[in-house]
């Protein structure tokens, strides 16, 4: 797999009927290892290892109904008291971020409403804080660590 623009980490794979798998800390099992899942796996030990997120409050791929259509996030990360505090959205490495996944992870977010967003393809990384006021993103430098 491509070398990403995250710290090294260390992952399990396995081997089965000719497909790498790598194991996903979050969802306890091993996932068919595809260029977006090397991303979204890297993405994840950066928030646990650089950013401290405990692992008890990612939640990775589950479905989500938006404008009456079944769609999938990739992260989150919720605060304490339950509410979502980071919505990420992970694309392969060979996928350019554009304004088009800035407004799928919009979509995503007027019914998750979030206080943060990531877009990653695992090389270029965008951090946004919604200013919900206002209706707009406000762009970060980084994420902020886990309070």
């Amino acid at each position: 797999m491509q070398n990403l623009n995250f710290p090294s980490y260390n992952f399990r794979f396995k081997n089965s009927e000719n497909k790498v798998s790598i194991f996903d800390e979050i969802r306890k099992k091993f996932i068919i290892l595809t260029p977006e899942e090397w991303v979204r796996q890297h993405t994840i030990q950066f928030l646990l290892q650089e950013k401290k997120y405990p692992k008890s409050y990612l939640n990775v791929e589950k479905l989500i109904k938006v404008n009456d259509t079944n769609k999938r996030y990739d992260i989150v990360v919720f605060q304490p008291n339950g509410e979502l505090f980071l919505l990420i959205e992970c694309k392969a490495p060979e996928v350019k971020i554009s304004q088009d996944t800035f407004d799928q992870i919009a979509r995503y977010n007027l019914k998750l409403k979030a206080q943060y967003l990531m877009v990653t393809n695992g090389l270029n990384h965008y951090f946004c804080q919604i200013d919900f006021e206002n209706e707009k993103y406000v762009f970060l430098k980084e994420l902020p660590n886990f309070i």
